[in-house]
């Protein structure tokens, strides 16, 4: 089911609101993936992500107050109708959405209604929040560690003649 992809999209991109970049479900576990983008850094980190539970929340509150970004984890975005009444496990499937920054959280639900949903962000908290602990900054302790990306596109199949 998961393939192996590259790093040509890990990348952080300017927006009228700050410094946005996104990885999707568990790759929100991966310390290295974050770093990439913490290294970057990001304002606002997007994490669509099938999982809503607590130990995910608490994932993505840690990532908050690691990067100093704000992150917004989303659950699944689909209708209740999409799935059968008897599919295992459907009412977890729509759970809250939550706007987290320096381990504080924004819960907002929209659990089985359509709808677009807004907050209000702080960006002058990334600031504060790095000036404290910046992990890809001030305490990343270059003298000791490196990491090195490859940003070329890898193709799955090569052909030669």
């Amino acid at each position: 089911v998961w393939g192996t992809g590259d790093a040509s999209g890990l990348r952080v991109v300017d927006t009228p609101v700050g410094r946005l970049g996104c990885l999707i479900c568990w790759e929100s576990y991966m310390p290295l993936a974050r770093y990439a983008l913490y290294a970057q850094n990001i304002d606002i980190l997007i994490n669509p992500t099938w999982d809503n539970g607590e130990l995910c929340l608490a994932t993505l509150r840690h990532i908050a107050r690691e990067g100093g970004c704000w992150v917004i984890g989303t659950a699944t975005a689909m209708q209740g109708s999409d799935l059968p009444a008897d599919f295992p496990d459907r009412d977890r499937l729509f759970k809250a959405e939550e706007w987290i920054n320096d381990g504080d959280a924004v819960v907002v639900k929209l659990n089985r209604d359509k709808g677009i949903l807004f907050a209000e962000i702080d960006p002058e908290a990334v600031g504060r929040a790095r000036r404290s602990l910046d992990v890809a900054g001030h305490y990343s302790r270059p003298d000791i560690f490196s990491l090195s990306i490859s940003r070329k596109p890898l193709t799955p199949v090569v052909f030669t003649d």
